[in-house]
């Protein structure tokens, strides 16, 4: 439990729960409430402050990710998504969909995403996972990168609906899919996503982990890379990034923010990103995740100074966080 991994290393360290609370800037109620188990959770802003004060990693305080977190949110409203991702099995149809079809379906199924549509999309979203099944079944070499699609759209709408199960499943196999077609850079599409999810669920060794070797895997050569490469490797670097500041590793944090911009400084502005409906990359993106990560710092007046250098006239695009 947190109350006794926040009580043990703060022992570990020789302070008393004043102390830490002096160190932290967290009220002493909350740590005695944690530790007595009368709180059982807190925001990860609260635990990073401990983490820093006591010099441990945000993870080591938030230990092992439970059962029920990985399936907390709205479960039943998904459960035909759930259901048709399990099921696997092709949509009962005569006749087979078209590539053409499925993608433009794809493309208006995104926009319901942008919308906040989701209780329409929660309706279409089973038809498409059938459907990119009943393509895959029949073959074709366009089959499993459609499927790769569908399935991080699904996984993108379950993640921001918080249900975390349905959201696993179907990313990890949009990065399979991937994977297979050879496709490097649609699997990072899938993998940025589920960083995302790995975020959302305080699974912060994980993305940081992930976003790291995907970054490695498809790092381009800066002379000749086009926006899509640097737009790919560079949100694996701001997943990286991102995981690492919550996690209380800033070095590290900083580090794969200055690789970031890098990459949005040889783009020059923003670009449509590595997967097209889904967000946008370059300068301002990177300076908006670098205010993000003053914020996260507890770092106010760093966090202005870096907002008003965000360049002016544009707006950054991004997977909304929440923690």
């Amino acid at each position: 439990m947190l109350g006794e991994r926040l009580q043990s290393y703060r022992k570990l360290r020789g302070l008393s729960q004043r102390e830490l609370a002096a160190r932290s800037g967290v009220a002493l109620s909350l740590i005695r409430k944690v530790e007595q188990g009368e709180r059982k959770s807190v925001c990860i802003e609260t635990i990073r402050a401990w983490a820093t004060a006591l010099d441990v990693t945000t993870t080591a305080l938030l230990g092992p990710v439970s059962e029920a977190e990985l399936q907390s949110g709205d479960g039943d409203r998904l459960a035909p998504l759930r259901q048709a991702l399990q099921g696997a099995a092709p949509a009962d149809v005569e006749d087979v969909p078209t590539p053409d079809g499925l993608r433009s379906a794809i493309a208006s199924a995104v926009r319901l995403y942008h919308d906040d549509a989701y209780a329409e999309l929660t309706t279409i979203l089973p038809v498409l996972v059938k459907e990119a099944q009943t393509l895959v079944e029949h073959g074709g070499p366009e089959a499993l990168a459609i499927r790769a699609r569908v399935l991080q759209l699904v996984g993108s709408l379950a993640t921001q609906t918080r249900v975390f199960d349905v959201a696993e499943l179907a990313l990890e196999g949009a990065v399979a899919d991937a994977i297979e077609t050879g496709d490097r850079i649609e699997a990072a599409s899938a993998v940025i996503t589920l960083c995302w999810l790995l975020l959302r669920q305080r699974r912060l060794d994980e993305a940081r982990s992930r976003a790291v070797d995907w970054a490695d895997e498809i790092e381009p050569r800066m002379s000749r890379a086009t926006s899509t490469e640097l737009s790919a490797w560079g949100w694996l670097l701001l997943r990286g990034s991102a995981a690492a500041i919550r996690d209380n590793r800033p070095d590290e944090a900083d580090d794969m923010m200055r690789l970031a911009l890098s990459g949005a400084v040889r783009m020059g502005r923003e670009h449509g990103s590595y997967h097209e409906y889904f967000t946008t990359f370059g300068p301002a993106t990177v300076q908006m995740k670098r205010v993000e990560n003053a914020i996260i710092e507890h770092q106010p007046e760093r966090a202005l100074r870096l907002a008003r250098e965000v360049p002016p006239g544009l707006r950054p695009t991004s997977e909304p966080f929440s923690s």
